[in-house]
Parts: C-alpha cells; sequence; structure tokens
C-alpha cells in the first residue's frame, strides 16, 4: 500500500531534550524528523507531537519543535508509553486520517507501543526507519522487526516524500525537491 498525503498524519513520538542526546545515532533520528515535519507542513500533512512526561524529560528538541510549529502541528503530552492507550491522540488529526507515519524515540518502547496501538485499532501504520531510534542499535532493529511482523510498514523518510508527492514535473515537486531532497 502507497502513502497518500490525503489520507496520512504525521506523529513524532517523544524526540526530547533529556532523551535525545542518549540515542544511537540520534543527530540523525532528530534531524530526519525535523526534515519529515517540514516536508508534511508543505505538503499539508497534518502533523502531532507527543511529549512523555515533558516536566521530567524535557520539551520536544529545538530542531524538531522549531519544523513541527511551521507546520502547525498540534502538541499532546502522555504517561503512558503508547500515545494510542493514553488517550491523547482523541481528538487530533490522527482521527481523521487512516494512515499514521510515524517517527520518534524509542523505537523498542514508545514508538512500538504506539504503533502496534494504531494498527490494533484499524490505522495503516507506517514507521519511518531511518527516524526512529533506540539508545541501543540491536533494540531498534528488534522494533522494527517486531512491528514489520504485526503488519506495520516499515518505510525510509524520502520514500514518505515520493509517496506523498506522487509525480515528478510539478511546482510542488520542484519545491520539495530543492529544499528537502538531499
Amino acid at each position: 500500500m502507497l502513502m497518500n498525503r490525503e489520507k496520512s498524519v504525521l506523529l513524532i513520538v517523544d524526540v526530547q531534550e533529556r532523551l535525545a542526546p542518549a540515542i544511537d545515532d540520534g543527530d540523525a533520528v532528530v534531524r530526519n524528523c525535523a526534515w519529515l515535519a517540514g516536508v508534511a507542513g508543505r505538503m499539508g500533512v497534518p502533523v502531532v507531537v507527543s511529549e512523555h512526561f515533558p516536566e521530567k524529560i524535557g520539551s520536544t528538541v529545538a530542531e524538531v519543535k522549531a519544523a513541527a510549529v511551521a507546520a502547525g502541528a498540534q502538541f499532546v503530552t502522555k504517561e503512558f508509553f503508547s500515545a494510542e492507550t493514553d488517550g491523547c491522540l482523541k481528538g487530533t488529526a490522527i482521527d481523521d486520517r487512516r494512515q499514521v507515519v510515524v517517527c520518534g524515540t524509542e523505537a523498542h518502547v514508545c514508538v512500538q507501543q504506539t504503533a502496534l496501538g494504531l494498527r490494533w485499532a484499524g490505522h495503516d501504520v507506517f514507521v519511518v526507519a531511518d527516524a526512529a531510534g533506540s539508545r541501543r542499535a540491536s533494540d531498534r532493529e528488534l522494533a522494527l522487526a517486531r512491528m514489520r511482523g504485526h503488519g506495520i510498514e516499515i518505510v525510509a523518510r524520502e520514500m514518505v516524500a515520493f509517496e506523498w508527492l506522487k509525480r515528478g514535473g510539478t511546482d510542488l515537486f520542484r519545491e520539495v525537491n530543492r529544499d528537502f531532497i538531499r
């Protein structure tokens, strides 16, 4: 199944100040989450950002927060590892969209539990591998394999962008290609 920007929402899970420095290849995860927020904003795809106990873990890292705010993101806080179980996603753009593109940290905890919950709730879920991280690379790999086994699509950030674009040769393609595809 292809991702469609009219049916998609981007969910950025818990890319927070005190956790991000501990993530394996965390700079790339942060950069790729911010990139996805920028692409989503330019293409009119709603963005939702979750924060797990921000009073303890900090708020969303500045680079991701700036891109998400520019995209008009909705921010929610949560206590459960799964944002779906927590109920904090109710009333967000996720209610209106069938496809949920998920990125963030940690892949084997909050990302995985949220993705599985969304899948079991009837959403088509896509986890962006190059924008999902854990403190240990082995935990990330296990989580991606487990999610794939439960029908969650594992994708790369450029797969998201090009599937949302659908075609080249348009003004939108040229703009996204110029500003985001590197």
